[in-house]
């Protein structure tokens, strides 16, 4: 049996399950009395687009942006392209633009809102008195400090012109409905892209709290702005909310129960750890390994064959120069902690083809990992303690680099034991 063609193939039928032409179409809603408007953002929005497009059978106008290299063809709906995961200048000219596109809406207009995960990055546009290069330097410093992405969207949305509601006030008095590929613990639509079409639960002092957390330096001028009660972000009970609909059309639980079938089909009994695992990527690589230790020793909490799996997004406290995302250190970590164990093999990617910033999605362990590293000169600690992650497994030949999906369910891992 080859053990790492069933993981790629879970992998696989677990974004696929997401993607757009999967589980948009149905949620198209019926044409208005008056005009359409499209708008998007993140790294699946082109795809929506496209399939948007497919299945609509009334009049439009659309706009959207992406991430560079997540671009696919469309008919009507412009696609722009911005820098993820952290933000360029033409993500906030994309914010804008957007902006401007939506503010003619009228009372018997609608505004259609294709999000997904990255769309937090893509819409980066700095509110009035806070320059974009001051964002930029924030937000390399949450991405790299092993903050939550809940953490970090509560700061985003409180900072940028189209987030934490923000959005939904600029289509007033339309109706909007926003169709959301989640990509985030429990499917928060205030955490789904900075939630820009609802009510944001979040506050100024949670901001505050979050940077002193994690000792973060932010410029005088968001210190300054995030001070101020009057720089609120309007909360779920706004009265403008009343002509939101919001509708998450795919979800992390639902891809890992496609794969958890599927893997069943194959003769390994699945558990679902979570779709909800966050925090440090070293400490989930210890939880897993923990449990494929009991599994192993004690046949708890299922016996062998079987398979664990698990999503959620965890984050990289950054303390090396090397490269990698949470996914290929998670595998590094995980290698280190079962050190050889016989009978497990693991994979964890990212759905949507991207680890982080790196051009792979993920990487594939087994019980030979450490000695094939050993037989090329590399040492797993080492390249851990460097979070070196990429070259670790590029050098062994276990980076999965399937390219963009074109959707974003968050991490997906799977561990089976054999």
């Amino acid at each position: 049996m080859n053990y790492k063609d069933i993981l790629l193939k879970s992998y696989k039928v677990a974004y696929e399950a997401a993607l757009p032409k999967n589980c948009l179409p149905s949620f198209i809603p019926s044409k208005p009395k008056g005009k359409v408007y499209v708008i998007g953002a993140g790294k699946a929005a082109a795809d929506m687009a496209r399939v948007f497009e497919e299945h609509c059978d009334y009049d439009y106008e659309g706009l959207v942006v992406t991430r560079y290299g997540h671009v696919v063809p469309t008919k009507k709906i412009k696609v722009l392209e911005a820098a993820h995961p952290v933000p360029d200048e033409a993500g906030a000219n994309a914010a804008k633009e957007i902006l401007s596109f939506i503010e003619p809406a009228q009372e018997n207009d609608l505004v259609i809102c294709l999000l997904s995960g990255g769309g937090s990055a893509l819409l980066t546009c700095p509110v009035d008195g806070i320059s974009f290069e001051d964002i930029q330097a924030l937000n390399k410093q949450l991405l790299s400090c092993g903050a939550s992405i809940h953490e970090i969207n509560t700061i985003r949305k409180h900072l940028n012109q189209a987030f934490g509601g923000k959005l939904c006030a600029a289509a007033a008095p339309a109706k909007i409905v926003t169709l959301a590929i989640s990509d985030v613990a429990g499917d928060d639509p205030s955490t789904i892209a900075s939630g820009p079409t609802v009510g944001d639960p979040t506050t100024l002092e949670d901001c505050l709290e979050i940077l002193a957390k994690y000792n973060i330096e932010a410029a005088s001028s968001i210190m300054t702005y995030l001070q101020n009660a009057n720089h609120e972000t309007p909360k779920p009970d706004n009265d403008m909310f009343d002509k939101s609909d919001y509708q998450v059309i795919a979800a992390p639980q639902q891809s890992l129960m496609v794969a958890a079938t599927y893997l069943k089909e194959q003769g390994f009994e699945p558990l679902i750890l979570s779709s909800m695992i966050e925090g440090d990527t070293d400490q989930a690589a210890h939880f897993h390994s923990a449990i494929v230790k009991q599994v192993k020793h004690y046949h708890q909490p299922l016996r062998a064959p079987c398979a664990l799996l698990s999503g959620g997004e965890t984050t990289v406290t950054i303390r090396g120069d090397g490269t990698g995302g949470p996914n290929t250190q998670l595998m590094l970590a995980a290698a280190i902690e079962l050190d050889g164990v016989e009978g497990v093999y693991a994979i964890a990617c990212d759905t949507d083809g991207i680890d982080g910033a790196q051009d792979n999605a993920g990487g594939y362990i087994d019980p030979s990992t450490l000695k094939r590293a050993q037989s090329q000169g590399l040492s797993a600690k080492a390249c851990l303690a460097n979070n070196d992650s990429e070259k670790f497994f590029t050098t062994i030949g276990d980076i999965i680099t399937p390219g963009p999906t074109y959707t974003n369910v968050n991490d997906f891992r799977v561990f089976l034991i054999t």
